[in-house]
């Protein structure tokens, strides 16, 4: 198959599949059920991107205070969490990353 043939491919059923629901959104009706648990869906696709990177940097597992992406994640979890405010928390697990990969 050549590259062309493969790309038109991917592009066709990612076109489908999101034409689709612009075309029969309107006659889609969610069970209750369903809607709750897709309210879930963000978190649990952060989780799974942000997790592996902050356990295991590299490859290699490091649960330890020397691993700046741990503390880094623990600390942006910690402020959202008491303060609320995601900047906030951006900003200062972004300096306390820096300041542990820069000692």
């Amino acid at each position: 198959m050549t590259i062309a043939a493969l790309l038109a491919g991917m592009f066709l059923a990612t076109y489908l599949t999101r034409a689709s629901f612009l075309v029969f959104g309107r006659h889609l009706r969610f069970p209750p059920a369903l809607k709750a648990a897709l309210q879930h869906v963000p978190v649990a696709v952060l989780t799974a991107i942000i997790v592996p990177e902050a356990l295991a940097p590299g490859g290699q597992v490091d649960i330890s205070l020397g691993n700046p992406w741990l503390v880094g994640t623990v600390v942006a979890a910690v402020v959202a969490r008491l303060s609320g405010h995601l900047l906030l928390s951006l900003g200062v697990s972004f300096a306390v990353f820096g300041l542990m990969r820069w000692w």
